[in-house]
């Protein structure tokens, strides 16, 4: 019998201190990346952070970027802001736009990306 109370609530979402486990990281720098806007958890009613499977795996990616590949947090801000941006160029056929619509988001979207890949 386990007497540790559960960290998670459901299969998919997890309390901060289940959530730095399970990546191998400390509480607080989940929080310094919450700040630095990096991740953005969900709060419960009483404040409390939730990280879902889809915050782990950006966190997971952002452990990547720092441990092993050696980017600094304003490389991996950059990094994953463009990453957002494909993503986003991606997506523009999904949905019933226009193909007007659609050109003029690409072309938003290819217009924030060009910005962000300028040094």
């Amino acid at each position: 019998m386990n007497d540790r109370p559960s960290l998670s609530i459901g299969d998919d979402l997890f309390f901060i201190s289940m959530a730095a486990e399970l990546l191998g990281m400390h509480p607080q720098t989940l929080r310094k990346y919450e700040r630095l806007g990096l991740i953005q958890p969900t709060r419960t009613i009483g404040s409390m952070r939730v990280y879902s499977r889809d915050e782990l795996e950006r966190l997971r990616l952002i452990k990547h970027f720092v441990d092993e590949a050696g980017v600094n947090l304003a490389g991996v801000q950059r990094l994953l802001a463009i990453a957002d941006v494909v993503r986003d160029m991606q997506t523009v056929t999904d949905g019933e736009q226009s193909p007007r619509s659609q050109l003029r988001r690409l072309s938003d979207d290819l217009r924030r990306l060009t910005t962000l890949l300028e040094l």
